[in-house]
Parts: structure tokens; sequence; C-alpha cells
């Protein structure tokens, strides 16, 4: 299994934090944001190699973090330099793809989220259920809704139906930037994009993909500490106490 990390934004939102500094090495805790995701998802022993999807803007920090790591870590430079010529989510897991000739399972994650509870749960799930899975969580506020990619499912988890940042969301189930995609479906990205699936979201491949192959969502069983601006980053490491589960 491949994991393949996206971390080619340029997070505006942070600046002057992360104006020349690629917010998912910023620290919380004890440990940057990558650290806290890769050393949980290692714990498994299921993936056998990383890919940080980085710009070039920012490229040399992760190769320099990389160096540090005892698993195998690929940083791939998308070659872009700012916000506004950026490839977009979905676009930089085909060019990763393209560029290291992956043929695998992958998981792909943001890199810029940290979590209250392993990732190996997920993990695990989808290679129960064998095929491209996503999580899920209830989000009670309209607002937030608008802004996320919420999902419909029945009574076995099988996704119905996804839609990102719709304007009339169907459900009150979002859609965490963590997904799984099948052997198979990985190799339906390019297809995927062909077709007109968005590529700025990272959700928008999958959003397309429960229309042709069967998708499932594992309901998230912890919290997820999204860090959007400088409010959400100083709040995020003082509340954050690691992984507890």
């Amino acid at each position: 299994m491949k994991c393949l990390i996206l971390a080619a934004g340029y997070a505006t939102r942070l600046y002057p934090l992360t104006e020349n500094f690629p917010k998912p090495l910023l620290t919380v805790g004890e440990k940057n944001i990558l650290d806290w995701l890769l050393d949980d998802i290692d714990t498994l022993g299921v993936v056998d190699e990383y890919a940080v999807i980085s710009n070039h803007k920012f490229a040399h920090h992760f190769e320099e973090w990389a160096k540090t790591k005892k698993m195998k870590i690929t940083v791939v430079d998308d070659g872009t330099s700012t916000n506004e010529t950026r490839l977009g989510a979905v676009r930089d897991v085909q060019f990763a793809i393209d560029k290291c000739g992956y043929d695998d399972d992958m998981l792909v994650i943001a890199g810029d989220n940290v979590l209250d509870f392993s990732l190996t749960h997920f993990i695990k799930y989808a290679m129960d259920k064998k095929t491209s899975c996503i999580m899920r969580y209830y989000e009670p506020s309209e607002q937030k809704l608008l802004k996320c990619g919420v999902v419909t499912v029945d009574e076995s988890d099988l996704v119905l139906n996804m839609t990102e940042k719709s304007p009339t969301p169907a459900t009150h189930w979002c859609c965490p930037p963590f997904y799984y995609y099948s052997k198979e479906d990985a190799r339906m990205v390019e297809k995927g994009i062909e077709a007109g699936c968005g590529t700025d979201a990272p959700g928008s491949y999958i959003a397309w993909l429960c229309g042709e192959r069967p998708v499932h969502a594992m309901e998230m069983p912890g919290k997820r500490f999204d860090i959007g601006n400088l409010e959400s980053y100083e709040n995020v490491k003082k509340e954050y106490k690691g992984i507890e589960k």
C-alpha cells in the first residue's frame, strides 16, 4: 500500500506564519502535524512508501524533514510556485501516481489535519470492505456543511451520493479529507478528471467515483482538528492531547 499526503497548498489564511514555511510541518504539541499522522499510520506496517505531494516553493522543507524519518518517503514537487497556479488536489494525486509509477492500493490524506484517534482503524475498515472508502462524521452546523464534502449512505455504509460544497447539502454526514483508494479505483483517477470531476477539492474524485464503483463510509471514531487560520492553529495547540485511541 502507498500513502499519498496532500501538501501542495499555500495556506494563505495562516500568513505570515506559512508565507515561507509549509503548514503540515507546523508544530502541535511535541510533534509536527506530519509526524503525528505518519508515525501513527506506520504502526500498522502495511504502507511501504509515503509520497508527500508538495509545491515547488516548499519542497525543500519536506525533503529536509524526510531525512529525519525512518520510513521510505518520496517528496513529489508538482512544479507550482503560487496559490494561483496550483494544480488542485485531484490533479496532484494523478501527478504523483504518474511521477512515482504507482499501481497499488492507496491511502490519500490531507497533510494539515490532526486526529485524536488512530488512522489504523480506518485502514483496517477499508481492508475489510475491499472497496474504496471514506470517513464521515455528523456535522450539526448548516454553515459548515456548505464548505464540506457531504455524503448519503445506506444501512451498510455504502455511499449512495456525495457532493462537494453543495448549496443544498442532502445530509449532515460530512467527509474529512482522508480517503482509501483500492488499486483498481486508483487507476481511474485520470478517467475521473477526463470525465469532468472537480479537481480542487480532494473529495471531488470520490464524489465522481461513487457513481461508478462501490465506496463505503466509516463513521469517524473520534475528532478531527482542522487548522484553517491563525486562530484555529492557536486553539489546536492548546487543545490537542495526541492520539487517544
